[in-house]
C-alpha cells in the first residue's frame, strides 16, 4: 500500500534510555495554576488528582431548515455509509509511547490492537536524535507497515494513529499523525475526536495568513500552537486547547517530550499505562496496553494535560475550567473491544447487562438466542442467560472480506451482507429466534439480516437492540449519518419493525440504561439518543462525498469544507431535536 516518509528536525537534546520514575513524586514548576472548577480538583504538575470514575416517532428536524436537493453540481450525492455497513464508525484511535528503545514497533502493535477504531489509514511518528520521522499510509496497519518501514522509525519515543475516512483520492493527505515545523522546532500530533468550532477557527487562521494542507480539523491545532505567544511549549498546547470546542483526546510529540491531552468533557477515552522498563504508554483503549504488556494505571482525566520527558518524568496540569464529564456512551455499546476498560468500566460487563435488561424488559417466547457478530455477541449472551434460553451461533461472520469485491453480472440479492454474514440453517430452521444487535442506524442492514434468517427457515424473528433508538448525529468524533438518514428519527418503533420485517422489535430503554449506570449516569453523553448536546454544534452534520460532505442541501460543493456545513444564523439544533425527545417520553 502507499506510504510516505517525511523528515523534520527539532533542536532539542537527544533522548537516551529512560530510567524508571514514579508517578507519585511531586514535580517542581514555575507555572501558575490554571483556573478550574471544584468538580475536578487539579493541581499543577501533581499526581494527587482524584479519580472522577472508578422510542421515538418524528419527522426529520433538519429537513425543515434545509430543503433537500437531490443532486448537486457534481451529480447524485452518495453517502459515506454503504448499505452493508450500517453502523456508526469510530473516527480513530491514538497511541503514545515514551522511553522504550523499540517505541515504534510497540506503537505498531498497539495500533494493531486499536484497528477496530479505524481501518482506512495509519501512521507513526518516531523521534530519534532530535528528528521527527513519519510513516503514514492508506489501509490497515499491517498493510502500511513492514520491517523496512519500521526500520525507518528508530528512537525511544513515538505516537501513532489509525483512522476512518470518507472515500476520496485525497485521503492520504489526511492520514495522521501530522508533523509541522515552526520557529521553535517541530511537533507531531494524533487526534481522536472532532472540533465543533473547526470552521470558525480555520476561517480565523486563514484570514491571518495560515495555509492549510488538509481538510482535517486536527491541522487547526498545529496552527494554533504555532501562533501562540505562550512559553514554554506546554503552555502553547494549553493556549491552543483553550480555543477548541468539542471532543479531543490527543497525543503530541516533540524532540524531547510526549504530551497527552483530553478535552474538559472527556468525550473520547484516553488511558495511561507503564511497561516493566518504566516506559510510559498512552492509548485510546486498555486493549492496546494489554498487547504490549503495559500495566494500566489510570485514565487521562477530562481537562488534563500530561507531559512526559526525561528530566521531570510525568507532569500533570489542569487544562481549563471544565464541567461534569460527558463521556461517549457508544464506547460501551459498540466501539470499544469487550476486553477493554473504558471510563473505568468493563465494556464486557456493560454489554452483558444491556442484554439482561432487554431480556427482563422485552421478553418473548423463543427457542434460541443469536447475535449479529461481533458487537452483539456479549449482549446476546446476557439476554440468553437471563431468559434461560440457549445462545447459539446462528450467524457466522467472514473475517476475510476486503474493502472491495467483484459482484457477478447477474445481481445477487443482499450481496454485501451475504459476503459478511452466513446463516446457520441447523440453528435457525423452524425456530423462534431472538436476534440481538448493538444498534440500528439506518435500518438497511437489519432488514437484510432479517431476510437472511427467514431464508434459512426461521419460524419467528424477534429483534432486540442493546441501545436506545438513535435520533441525533454525533458531533464529537463518531462518523454517524445525518439526522435525516437515521431511521429512529423518522419512524416509530412499530414502523421500524415493519420496515425491517421482523415479528417484534425492542430497544434498550433509555431510562433503564441510565439506571444501570447508577451514579455515573450524569457523566455520560447521550446526545445521539436525546438530542441534548453538551457542546452545541455550530455546523450541520451531512453526508459524505470524498473529503467533502453534503446532504443534498442547497449549497455548492465548492463551499463545503470537511464534514460540516455551517447552519443558518438562527439554527438551534437542540430546540429542533429536543421536542422529539420529550414527545418520545410521553
Amino acid at each position: 500500500m502507499a506510504a510516505t516518509v517525511n523528515l523534520s528536525s527539532t533542536p532539542s537534546n537527544p533522548i537516551s534510555k529512560l530510567p524508571s520514575f514514579s508517578l507519585n513524586s511531586p514535580q517542581k514548576t514555575s507555572f501558575s495554576l490554571l483556573p478550574n472548577s471544584s468538580s475536578f480538583p487539579c493541581k499543577p504538575f501533581s499526581h494527587s488528582l482524584k479519580s472522577l470514575f472508578i422510542t421515538t416517532s418524528s419527522k426529520n428536524p433538519i429537513s425543515d431548515l434545509f430543503p433537500p436537493n437531490k443532486s448537486g453540481p457534481e451529480g447524485d450525492i452518495v453517502s459515506s455509509f454503504s448499505d452493508d455497513d450500517d453502523k456508526p464508525r469510530e473516527e480513530c484511535g491514538v497511541v503514545g509511547i515514551f522511553g522504550d528503545p523499540e517505541a515504534s514497533r510497540l506503537c505498531y502493535l498497539a495500533l494493531h490492537a486499536l484497528q477496530h477504531r479505524g481501518q482506512e489509514g495509519a501512521g507513526i511518528v518516531a523521534v530519534n536524535n532530535n528528528v521527527l520521522q513519519t510513516v503514514t499510509g492508506v489501509g490497515l496497519v499491517s498493510e502500511v507497515f513492514n520491517e523496512s518501514k519500521l526500520d525507518q522509525l528508530p528512537g525511544e519515543m513515538a505516537i501513532g494513529h489509525v483512522r476512518y475516512s470518507t472515500a476520496g483520492s485525497s485521503m492520504l493527505k489526511n492520514v495522521q499523525p501530522f508533523v509541522a515545523g515552526y520557529r521553535f522546532g517541530s511537533v507531531g500530533v494524533a487526534h481522536n475526536g472532532n472540533l465543533v468550532n473547526y470552521r470558525a477557527l480555520r476561517a480565523m487562521l486563514e484570514d491571518n495568513g495560515s495555509i492549510f494542507n488538509t481538510s482535517s480539523d486536527t491541522e487547526v491545532v498545529l496552527h494554533l500552537i504555532a501562533i501562540s505567544k505562550a512559553r514554554p511549549f506546554l503552555l502553547r498546547i494549553v493556549d491552543a486547547c483553550e480555543k477548541l470546542e468539542g471532543a479531543y483526546s490527543m497525543v503530541f510529540v516533540t524532540g524531547d517530550k510526549l504530551v497527552a491531552v483530553r478535552d474538559p468533557y472527556g468525550f473520547r477515552p484516553l488511558v495511561m499505562g507503564r511497561r516493566s522498563n518504566g516506559a510510559v504508554v498512552f492509548a485510546s483503549e486498555t486493549c492496546a496496553l494489554d498487547l504490549i504488556e503495559a500495566t494500566y494505571e489510570r485514565e487521562v482525566y477530562p481537562g488534563e494535560v500530561l507531559v512526559v520527558d526525561k528530566k521531570d518524568g510525568v507532569q500533570s496540569l489542569c487544562l481549563m475550567p471544565h464541567p461534569e464529564p460527558k463521556q461517549c456512551i457508544f464506547e460501551h455499546i459498540y466501539f470499544a473491544l469487550p476486553n477493554s476498560l473504558v471510563f473505568g468500566r468493563s465494556v464486557y460487563e456493560s454489554r452483558r447487562v444491556f442484554g439482561e435488561i432487554l431480556a427482563t424488559e422485552a421478553p418473548v417466547d423463543c427457542d434460541v438466542v443469536i447475535a449479529v457478530p461481533d458487537s452483539g455477541v456479549v449482549a446476546a449472551l446476557g439476554y440468553a442467560a437471563e431468559a434461560g434460553v440457549p445462545f447459539q451461533q446462528g450467524l457466522i461472520r467472514s473475517h476475510y472480506v476486503g474493502r472491495t469485491f467483484i459482484e457477478p453480472s447477474q445481481k445477487i440479492r443482499d450481496f454485501g451482507v451475504k459476503l459478511k454474514l452466513s446463516p446457520v440453517r441447523a440453528v435457525l430452521e423452524g425456530k423462534r429466534v431472538v436476534v440481538v444487535d448493538d444498534s440500528i442506524v439506518r435500518g438497511t442492514t437489519s432488514s437484510k439480516i432479517v431476510r437472511l434468517i427467514k431464508e434459512a427457515g426461521a419460524k419467528e424473528i424477534h429483534m432486540r437492540i442493546a441501545s436506545p433508538p438513535i435520533i441525533g448525529s454525533c458531533y464529537y468524533g463518531v462518523d454517524t449519518p445525518s439526522a435525516e438518514e437515521l431511521i429512529s428519527n423518522r419512524m416509530s418503533v412499530e414502523e421500524i419493525r415493519k420496515f425491517i420485517g421482523c415479528d417484534s422489535l425492542a430497544f434498550l430503554p433509555f431510562d433503564s440504561l441510565k439506571k444501570m449506570l447508577s451514579t455515573d449516569s450524569p457523566k455520560f453523553c447521550y446526545a445521539c439518543f436525546s438530542g441534548k448536546y453538551p457542546v452545541m454544534p455550530r455546523e450541520v452534520k451531512v453526508k459524505g462525498v470524498g473529503d467533502s460532505m453534503d446532504d443534498g442541501l442547497n449549497t455548492p460543493l465548492a463551499s463545503i469544507d470537511g464534514h460540516w456545513i455551517k447552519g443558518p444564523a438562527n439554527f438551534d439544533l437542540e430546540k429542533q431535536i429536543d421536542p422529539l425527545y420529550q414527545e418520545s417520553k410521553i
